[in-house]
């Protein structure tokens, strides 16, 4: 199992944003393969580090081909690599992602990215009701020096049913609730750079345990479960 993604990995992609056509990638397919094999492999050795601390139920590396039926981009093929890592369901909520892009654009991110109405409303009410909690995590300075703020969309106003003038409407407001960090390639090249995601990971777990007690239980704290 591979401990590290291969310097070869940055190199093929640089040349397949340039080559983006079926010809140039069915002539280097055996050579994509070989590259494939080895991303899964760091993947995989990933996740297992990431067991060590969590519960990962799954490890995904998403296909290098895109779907261009409903898309104006009709370039066959993404020019990175990006993986999941699904935590136990139901008790442990949100997901961890590896994308891996020449060029400085490598990143790694967690926490919620589309959750549904129901869990949305479920995460406002419990800040609306009370914030501190959440505060503290993102105030943490491991948290903060790790992750920094919350990115993701959001509304310009309280959702309805909300008080605009609420002093948790920074939070309330939000309709992704992510974290990002960036990597440049000499750190995605780095032979530990697999034990610093982890790392990073497993400095989430106090954002994580908190949202996942809040999807877990009613507004009087009971399990749902």
């Amino acid at each position: 199992m591979s401990n590290r993604i291969p310097a070869e990995t940055l190199t093929f992609l640089k040349k397949l944003s340039k080559n983006n056509n079926r010809d140039w990638f069915n002539e280097h397919k055996p050579e994509f393969k070989a590259i494939e094999s080895e991303v899964k492999s760091a993947y995989n050795y990933l996740g297992e580090l990431m067991n060590s601390h969590d519960q990962i139920e799954k490890t995904k590396v998403f296909r290098i081909y895109r779907d261009v039926r409903f898309s104006k981009n009709k370039l066959p093929y993404k020019t990175h690599f990006g993986g999941s890592f699904a935590r136990k369901k139901p008790e442990l909520r949100g997901g961890y992602y590896l994308h891996i892009q020449p060029n400085n654009e490598s990143f790694i991110a967690t926490g919620f990215w589309e959750p549904n109405k129901e869990d949305l409303f479920r995460i406002r009410k419990e800040f609306e009701m009370d914030d501190s909690e959440m505060r503290e995590i993102l105030n943490d300075k491991t948290f903060k020096s790790t992750w920094g703020e919350f990115v993701g969309e959001e509304l310009k106003t309280a959702p309805k049913g909300f008080d605009k003038e609420h002093p948790a409407i920074d939070l309330i407001r939000k309709k992704q609730f992510i974290f990002i960090k960036k990597y440049t390639d000499k750190e995605v090249l780095a032979n530990d750079f697999l034990e610093n995601v982890d790392s990073a990971f497993k400095n989430v777990r106090p954002y994580f345990d908190y949202m996942s007690d809040v999807l877990t239980t009613n507004l009087n704290g009971e399990s749902l479960l």
